[in-house]
């Protein structure tokens, strides 16, 4: 097969049009497809391609939420006793989902997923959609199935691939609002995938520590001021501090909504207005209350010779990670902006359930 990064790419793009994908794992074949993208017509032709009745995979979050027994901590694949239909796979992995009745959860079985179906929850999660997908191991006698295919092992270690394999592409000078004298500077992954940017205020000095902010993307509160996070003041408060400083680095990582796209993050949203406050959204969604990744950030700041920093963040999760990749956290500073009615709730759950400071 080619190279593993290209071939989650090219799974990545045919989950996000509703396409089937082959997943190998070892002497395991399954034919996925994203559960957003079923319809009863795929779920039809997914049977008679593989010659096994679909089933459900999802993570294990997800399946506690339903209350489903048998599931595994980390996916639950679940068999249902009649045929899936659209209707039921609807129900089961979208908490806003409007089906009237539910399905009867007393015909589904769950227990704990293979590393194959592990791995299609993965390549769900990694193509921005909803954590789950619908699933059929595929036959010895079966077919040759025309459809993009991708080893388990290559979705299991595309992060840290896609991270490792950083480089510089392009920089130039951007004078800010804020920050007259900064650059940016854009890493791209070997696969051409997703960019990530650094701000670089000034000239830091490399033989300190040096000011560094991880900011992780939000359309939402960076671009046009929404009020139910923090996010634009953290960004903009974070450059204004690094300029009164004399210099200073903010990476901006491409991880919408805590890592689950920004799709999700609306979904997300529209839970909290029923009623969930921020984790538990992304727990009923299936997805951990963080799904980030911290090792591009380490990489990144490796790029630009950078080893120690005084970290502005509030959140204890960034320290352990960039000393766990590697990079010494000299210091942690507070980056504390006032609330607002919209996200005083928001501000004071992650500062219970996720210690931040607030």
């Amino acid at each position: 097969m080619s190279d593993p990064l290209i071939q989650v790419d090219r799974a990545i793009s045919e989950l996000r049009r509703g396409a089937n994908v082959l997943v190998y794992a070892g002497d395991t074949k399954l034919l996925m497809m994203a559960v957003e993208g079923v319809t009863e017509e795929k779920l039809k032709q997914m049977h008679d391609e593989s010659g096994h009745a679909p089933s459900l995979v999802m993570t294990g979050t997800r399946a506690k939420v339903l209350g489903l027994k048998g599931s595994g901590d980390s996916t639950s694949l679940v068999r249902a006793h009649v045929p899936l239909d659209k209707a039921t796979v609807d129900f089961l992995t979208d908490p806003l989902s409007a089906r009237v009745p539910a399905p009867d959860l007393f015909a589904l079985s769950a227990e704990v997923a293979g590393r194959g179906e592990q791995a299609c929850v993965t390549l769900s999660k990694l193509s921005r959609l909803l954590p789950a997908a619908v699933v059929a191991n595929v036959s010895s006698d079966a077919h040759e199935i025309d459809s993009v295919s991708v080893q388990a092992s290559a979705i299991e270690t595309y992060m840290n691939t896609a991270a490792d394999t950083l480089s510089i592409v392009s920089q130039a000078r951007v004078p800010l609002e804020n920050a007259e004298n900064a650059k940016v500077v854009a890493f791209r992954p070997r696969d051409g995938g997703i960019e990530h940017l650094a701000i670089v205020v000034g000239e830091p000095d490399l033989s300190k520590p040096v000011l560094v902010r991880l900011h992780s993307e939000c359309f939402t509160g960076d671009l046009v001021g929404s009020l139910r996070c923090d996010c634009g003041n953290q960004l903009r408060g974070a450059i204004t501090a690094m300029n009164e400083a004399g210099s200073g680095v903010l990476l901006y990582l491409a991880q919408e909504g805590r890592g689950i796209g920004l799709v999700n993050k609306l979904r997300a949203y529209q839970l909290q207005d029923a009623g969930f406050d921020t984790v538990d959204a992304n727990l009923q969604l299936g997805f951990d209350s963080d799904e980030r990744n911290y090792l591009p950030a380490a990489q990144m700041l490796r790029l630009l010779k950078i080893s120690k920093v005084r970290l502005l963040t509030n959140n204890p999760i960034k320290v352990d990670a960039l000393a766990r990749h590697g990079i010494e956290v000299v210091e942690r500073m507070p980056h504390i902006f006032p609330s607002n009615e919209h996200n005083h709730g928001y501000l004071k759950t992650k500062a219970t359930k996720s210690g931040h400071m607030f």
